[in-house]
């Protein structure tokens, strides 16, 4: 049903998309009001719509294009969606670089697009426009590594907007306009090739690789918003389009141990912070799989408390490699008294996504655990807390650590711009008063579910995996230390063999270039000679008359060719046969 317009019934994803536009033109001073306006304006909007809200526009064929489909769902993640947009914009204030602007603003409006899109066509335009305006947060670093991992990324999501793209005309071919759920049904080809398509943008192994190869080469700004969009927009995806698939449920469980276990390994700050994306993204996952009207609240209330926890911590890691140059733990050590406010809201933000009592990340992560538990998956849970453990280990213990504290090392710390440390505090408040005041976020999910995290048990538990974490942290500190080696990835697997099959393939087909073109070159000399003097030819071969006198050494075309009033005498006459024959036919 239609709801009447409201003071702000706009598009807030053309907002930002308008913005991005100005941006691109505006003097520096007027950009940076954009900046902090355009999202402040996108979330008046945002919180103008009520769920019910429609509007659409004529297509082809009395289709309709539903470009704004509201419903809580929705909502919760257009919410989160602008307020991101807010902390990442404020956090990026002090560049002076209109293109990382540009690409920033119509990275967040497309993902605000995705969401509150109710067809088919609609949804796949603003999905595809996620992968070219985010490409440019990586190729704005301007470096080979970053040029490259941009093209790699690229291609890796066009192949995943192409599978989608063909379960889409499967359905819009079939009649079928409206982004619903796929589920109940028997799977068919469409079923699988959507599947797969939001698959690659939910970085589920082995389809994962493009992330932790991208991130860390986006700008230090950018990162903020690579880390909060394109997984959070799939997993809004498998909410809406697959809830309660089964296959969902192990994916998740696969991605929150794998992520972990490579997160451990992992010596670059930022590689290290994209595997638990990865991670906390299969606790999504499952619960999207359990489909539980408890589970796809913990899903959808995880990707919205994720998105403020892992935005701080990339703001955080982006500030230490501003003011260091650094972003590798081997070189990294003793920066707390350097950096004390940016240790405080990284530790913030690491607490968070541990699941640390009375921030963000208990409130969303105990609704997924109590989802499984209360389904009957117990198995589901042991894992989904071991992933947990295992990330308090790694970001909440050794990254802060082996950063801001351990041995000191001499680090020259630049100065970092006050605008990072606003949006550091933005970012940390949200994290508490969402942790502290849960009912402000579960009042906003898909679905109305009584649940306290508060409880004796899920705040005891959860104190003794984290200081059961911190004594096996402690103990095994010394063998915790990071290596410089790089850790390999499924990505080896057909990066290594498709260079090698296109350089074979290069070989090949340069080899039959050149032996094509030797032959045509030897038949060319053959030949020509025959073309010098054509009436020799004709005498030699015995085309010409014996009784005709044979022909001259040097052959002399005025001499032999037609007049010219003969060959203009046969052009009319062609002409006017076939005039002729059009006329009467």
């Amino acid at each position: 049903m239609e709801v009447a317009a409201t003071m702000l019934d706009f598009h807030p994803g053309f907002i930002l998309i308008i913005a991005g536009l100005l941006a691109c033109f505006l003097p520096n001073r007027a950009r940076q009001v954009i900046m902090v306006g355009a999202p402040l304006l996108a979330l008046a909007a945002v919180f103008s719509l009520e769920p019910g809200m429609t509007r659409s526009v004529p297509f082809i064929n009395g289709i309709e294009l539903v470009w704004l489909k509201v419903d809580k769902l929705s909502l919760v993640f257009a919410i989160i969606f602008g307020i991101v947009a807010l902390l990442g914009n404020i956090y990026s204030l002090h560049i002076n670089q209109a293109g990382e602007t540009a690409a920033a603003m119509f990275y967040a409006g497309g993902s605000l697009g995705t969401v509150l899109a109710g067809d088919w066509l609609t949804f796949i335009f603003f999905w595809e426009s996620l992968a070219i305006s985010s490409t440019f947060l990586i190729w704005n670093k301007k470096e080979p590594q970053a040029i490259a991992a941009g093209f790699r990324y690229l291609l890796v999501h066009m192949l995943g907007g192409n599978l989608l793209l063909a379960g889409i005309f499967l359905k819009v071919s079939g009649g079928e306009f409206a982004v619903t759920a796929l589920t109940g049904g028997i799977p068919d080809a469409a079923y699988w090739l959507i599947l797969l398509g939001v698959a690659v943008n939910a970085a589920i192994p082995p389809l994962h690789a493009w992330l932790t190869d991208a991130y860390p080469e986006g700008t230090i700004t950018g990162g903020v918003f690579l880390c909060s969009f394109t997984t959070k927009v799939a997993v809004y995806a498998l909410i809406r389009i697959f809830p309660g698939a089964q296959i969902l449920v192990w994916a998740g469980v696969i991605m929150a141990i794998y992520g972990v276990i490579f997160a451990v390994l992992e010596n670059d700050v930022r590689r290290l912070l994209s595997y638990h994306i990865i991670s906390q993204v299969g606790f999504m996952v499952a619960g999207a799989g359990i489909g539980t009207e408890m589970a796809i609240n913990g899903a959808a209330a995880h990707a919205f408390c994720h998105i403020i926890y892992k935005s701080l911590l990339f703001m955080g890691a982006g500030a230490v490699i501003y003011a260091t140059g650094l972003r590798k733990l081997t070189q990294l050590g003793g920066l707390f008294r350097k950096m004390l406010l940016v240790a405080i809201f990284f530790e913030i933000g690491a607490f968070a996504i541990a699941g640390v009592p009375y921030t963000a990340g208990f409130i969303s992560k105990s609704l997924i655990l109590s989802g499984a538990a209360a389904n009957g998956m117990p198995t589901v849970e042991i894992l989904l807390y071991l992933a947990g453990v295992g990330t308090f280990l790694s970001i909440a213990l050794k990254l802060f650590y082996l950063t801001f504290c351990g041995e000191e090392k001499d680090i020259e710390v630049k100065r970092i711009p006050k605008n990072m440390y606003v949006a550091m505090v933005g970012g940390s408040f949200l994290c508490i008063l969402f942790g502290v005041l849960p009912d402000l976020l579960y009042s906003r999910l898909p679905f109305v579910v009584a649940y306290q995290p508060y409880t004796l048990d899920h705040v005891v538990s959860m104190i003794q995996l984290v200081l059961g974490t911190f004594v096996i942290f402690w103990v095994f500190l010394p063998k915790l230390h990071p290596h410089d080696l790089i850790s390999i990835d499924t990505d080896w697997f057909y990066r290594k063999p498709f260079a090698a099959l296109v350089r074979v393939t290069v070989k090949v087909v340069c080899n039959i270039r050149d032996w094509f073109g030797e032959r045509c070159w030897d038949i060319l000399h053959g030949t020509t000679p025959l073309f010098a003097n054509p009436l020799k030819w004709c005498y030699q071969y015995g085309v010409a008359p014996k009784a005709q006198k044979p022909a001259p050494d040097v052959y002399h075309e005025d001499k032999y060719r037609f007049p010219l009033g003969l060959t203009v005498l046969m052009s009319v006459l062609v002409f006017s046969v076939t005039v002729a024959y059009i006329w009467l036919y």
